[in-house]
């Protein structure tokens, strides 16, 4: 029986993204398998046939393979910083449903058949102005301090930015600009995007967090 939690996990993927951040903040030890998403170890394939990331084997052979549940799952043991008392299902809901339609299809139009990119960034951007309303009020989307709702969105509001900065930058969203910026430049951030090779079998297990 494995000592520590399998992740299955992208590097730039969103969904992974929010799920490590939950494994950061509460602690959680995982052996770390980075996953080449044109090439999909075999092993992953086997345990969850629907093999998109992130996928977390727990060491009795269990699966968590819906980041928001894997982020639930590490903030029920460990918690210190109180996410889940800072939780908004329905908004998460419009991001990972609507919003995240909308964020498809403005970032990968060619995917799609009669894809207008422009009309699904106005689309997209009804929902960033959302959740401005709430940052001018407030630093974080429920309240004073980061919580679930604001990791569990945070990397698609990145990805819908990323597709045009200077769109986004030039967009009447000072508290959402703020509130992203903030969330990019912190610690917690940037210590779960450190870049990794994609795993193989037999290879030395690699741990996240490090050490």
């Amino acid at each position: 029986m494995a000592e520590f939690p399998i992740l299955y996990s992208f590097r730039r993927c969103p969904y992974a993204m929010r799920a490590r951040l939950a494994l950061m903040v509460s602690g959680t030890v995982c052996e770390l398998r980075e996953v080449k998403l044109s090439a999909k170890p075999d092993d992953l394939i086997a345990i969850s046939p629907k093999a998109t990331v992130p996928v977390l084997q727990l060491p009795g052979g269990e699966l968590v393979d819906e980041s928001i549940d894997i982020m639930r799952w590490a903030l029920a043991r460990n918690d210190p910083e109180n996410w889940l008392e800072r939780d908004d299902a329905a908004l998460i809901a419009a991001n990972d449903g609507p919003f995240k339609h909308h964020l498809d299809r403005y970032k990968y139009p060619g995917r799609y058949d009669d894809c207008d990119a422009g009309q699904h960034r106005e689309s997209g951007l009804k929902y960033l102005q959302v959740l401005e309303e709430r940052l001018k009020t407030q630093p974080q989307l429920c309240g004073r301090e980061r919580g679930l709702a604001d990791m569990a969105i945070m990397p698609f509001i990145r990805q819908f930015a990323a597709t045009d900065w200077e769109w986004f930058a030039d967009q009447r969203l000072p508290g959402l600009q703020a509130w992203l910026d903030g969330h990019l430049e912190s610690p917690l951030f940037k210590s779960v995007m450190d870049k990794r090779q994609p795993w193989a079998p037999g290879d030395a297990p690699v741990y996240f967090p490090a050490g």
